[in-house]
């Protein structure tokens, strides 16, 4: 039966309450609409760009300990190999030793000077008995090489445990490294939902400009700084349009230092995984004027962003999350240094 009460009307206090929330929500729509649009989303794109830095940076750190985690695992593996066989050597050792030891007490319940006396053939007895000598020999020799196979074990062993020790601390690194990225990524993403329609359009279209710019780009007529070099940027060059993700390394999507890495890798050169560590692969080169087409081009003075020297102050690189693999005047980054591999 449905009941006919009243509904409770809400207290003074609560009526309160929700005007003023709602006064509150009017005015600051207000304020909103009274805003400079163009400067909103001038003031949103810098946050955007700034958190797309953090991330890039954190994304770098990823990297060094992600190949960190993968040596680590390599390691722990061969180790834990290494023990398996060894502990099955020392099973085997130990079977075989004890047989001997099984046929020495079934064989020598009588004392070796009685059977001599009651042998009827001496010679046959003295060469049993020179058996029994190697035999006793051999013995000794398998304890001293089963106690030596122990001992490599337990070491082994120690060392695994250890490896594996610093394995878990690196996974937890990992997992607190990927955490900060998507929750800077997430966090540009919040504020790029807060634009209106006509803002995010008017910034896609800034980012189709600067991709467009690949179509028109001057690279000049420098000699490229070695055949190996050449033959890494046209590797790069093929990968034009590829998205960025961070943590890839191709050959559909790369970050910055993965694709400068698999780019290498293409032209015959292994290159480590992180722009810092990139930074040590060859001749460092302090003026822009210097650069030859293929060589390395570090960024920030932290070096977390690195790209392909492309010619004419261009550089073909990653640029950052929500962008694709494209030319860029070097002057729209902080140059640190190039390197020559």
């Amino acid at each position: 039966m449905a009941s006919h009460r009243r509904p409770k009307q809400p207290s003074r206090t609560r009526v309160t309450v929700l005007t003023a929330t709602a006064a509150a929500a009017v005015a600051l729509s207000s304020q909103a609409a009274q805003a400079d649009p163009h400067q909103s989303k001038k003031d949103v794109k810098s946050e955007v760009d700034k958190l797309y830095n953090e991330a890039e940076q954190a994304t770098e750190k990823y990297d060094g300990v992600k190949e960190q985690q993968d040596k680590l695992q390599k390691e722990v593996d061969d180790l834990q190999d290494k023990v398996a066989r060894g502990q099955g050597e020392l099973n085997q050792l130990r079977k075989g030793l004890g047989a001997v030891a099984s046929g020495q007490y079934r064989s020598g319940s009588i004392d070796p000077s009685v059977q001599l006396f009651l042998s009827g053939d001496p010679d046959t007895y003295l060469e049993k008995a020179a058996t029994l000598d190697q035999l006793s020999g051999k013995q000794a020799e398998q304890l001293k090489t089963i106690a030596d196979k122990q001992r490599r074990l337990a070491q082994e062993r120690a060392e695994a445990a250890g490896k594996i020790k610093d394995l878990t601390e690196t996974r937890k690194a990992l997992g607190d490294k990927k955490d900060e990225i998507k929750g800077k990524l997430a966090k540009a993403q919040q504020l790029l939902n807060r634009m209106t329609a006509k803002e995010r359009a008017a910034m896609q279209a800034e980012e189709n400009r600067a991709s467009r710019s690949n179509d028109r780009a001057n690279l000049g007529d420098d000699v490229p700084a070695s055949q190996r070099g050449a033959a890494a940027l046209r590797a790069a060059q093929s990968k034009i349009g590829s998205p960025y993700v961070w943590g890839a390394t191709g050959p559909s999507s790369f970050d910055c230092s993965g694709l400068t890495s698999w780019a290498y890798a293409q032209a015959g050169q292994s290159l480590p995984r992180t722009s810092q560590q990139q930074a040590n692969a060859g001749t460092r080169i302090a003026s822009q004027s210097a650069l030859k087409p293929g060589d390395l081009v570090l960024f920030y003075s932290d070096l977390h962003h690195i790209g392909l020297y492309a010619g004419n102050g261009i550089v073909l690189h990653a640029p950052k999350p929500g962008a694709s693999v494209r030319y860029e005047p070097m002057s729209n980054m902080e140059f640190a240094f190039g390197v020559r591999v």
